[in-house]
């Protein structure tokens, strides 16, 4: 690039919590079934994260891990994961969740749980109809749950966590109503059906600061294979949520929204009127990170006029280079293999996509 080229917004600096981050390019958080049977992950990971943080100053976020096995798992092996990306000069936060109603009862089962949920409402279109049992004063035990896992993360060597309240997880299911229909201060208003992850976001914040506490959110989202999963207009309690968070903590990290023309792994036609905009102003100064089906041009514009973060999923699971987010580089981006996203403990489509200069030797 020549000193007469100005570098885009989306390639300078950025402080994020207690991170200097060399560009705005986030790794988003992607299941891709590599941990084993016992649900830990090995070298195999150890491999995959080193690979995407080889820029120095990039942002992963690993991949969505329970924070209890009531919740739906169970972690470890973490410290070499996070001590691989440090080595580059990079940083990792943990996505924590809890799966809630879309649980699979047999995982839950063999460690003597069931499936829990804000009412007894099950997934629609399940071949299986799982009746969730109404989460009562476990609510505070799962508060808790959430604190001890974030400071497990730190501890683990983790820069932070993002808490998972998007895509029909535990958290997004009390913040809708398609979800929560209780009765009790828990459901019914935007404060009510707030409560909990309030409640989450607070213990989060004690536990291990606002600087290294973050939250995803998806509005639009209807993933799950639930057909009309999703209130028909999110934005009046995903506004509230946002101000909520962002007036109390003014250090918190980040807020990630999933663009509404993102279902799950898939792009899809957003209806016109359907827009984040409302949570990036909500977000004021704390930074907004959006993510779902952008590209270089789509990131680079919308960075350039919002300033914030954009994460990628998908093509960062094939472009695997530094080149790939550098600034002097225009290298085309390596198309991903999406047959091999669920490959379960294989190395194909996860470690074995080629770094930049073995893309050159390949074209030579």
């Amino acid at each position: 690039m020549s000193s007469s080229e100005s570098v885009s917004t989306l390639f300078k600096p950025l402080s994020v919590g207690l991170m200097n981050l060399q560009h705005r390019i986030v790794m988003a958080p992607l299941a891709r079934f590599r941990a084993n049977k016992d649900h830990v992950h090995g070298e195999l990971a150890k491999t995959y994260y080193s690979q995407r943080s080889s820029f120095p100053g990039t942002l992963i976020i690993a991949e969505g891990t329970a924070i209890a096995p009531q919740a739906g798992g169970r972690y470890a092996y973490f410290e070499k994961i996070t001590d691989a990306v440090h080595a580059n000069g990079s940083f990792i936060f943990l996505q924590l969740l809890a799966i809630g109603r879309i649980a699979d009862p047999a995982v839950l089962h063999e460690g003597g749980f069931e499936v829990v949920g804000p009412s007894p409402i099950p997934i629609a279109g399940r071949q299986e109809q799982v009746i969730p049992r109404p989460l009562t004063s476990e609510i505070k035990e799962y508060v808790q749950l959430y604190a001890e896992a974030a400071r497990n993360a730190i501890k683990a060597g983790f820069d932070g966590v993002e808490l998972h309240a998007a895509n029909g997880y535990l958290l997004d299911q009390f913040l809708q109503t398609t979800s929560n229909q209780r009765a009790d201060e828990y459901g019914g208003s935007i404060k009510n059906r707030l409560r909990f992850p309030l409640k989450v976001i607070d213990a989060v914040v004690k536990a291990v600061g606002a600087e290294r506490t973050a939250v995803r959110i998806s509005p639009w989202s209807t993933v799950q294979g639930e057909e009309g999963y999703g209130m028909r207009d999110p934005l009046p309690t995903f506004t509230t949520f946002v101000e909520r968070v962002c007036a109390a903590y003014p250090n918190f990290a980040y807020v990630h929204g999933i663009e509404p023309r993102v279902n799950g792994n898939e792009e899809v036609d957003s209806d016109q009127g359907k827009s984040n905009e409302a949570l990036r102003k909500a977000a004021g100064d704390i930074p907004y990170m959006a993510s779902g089906g952008f590209d270089r041009a789509s990131a680079t514009s919308t960075v350039e006029k919002h300033g914030g973060l954009i994460a990628f999923g998908r093509h960062f699971i094939a472009n695997v280079t530094r080149s790939s987010v550098a600034p002097e580089r225009r290298v085309p981006l390596t198309p991903y293999n999406r047959d091999t996203f669920y490959t379960v403990e294989a190395a194909t489509g996860y470690v074995d996509y080629p770094f930049f200069n073995e893309i050159d030797t390949l074209k030579a």
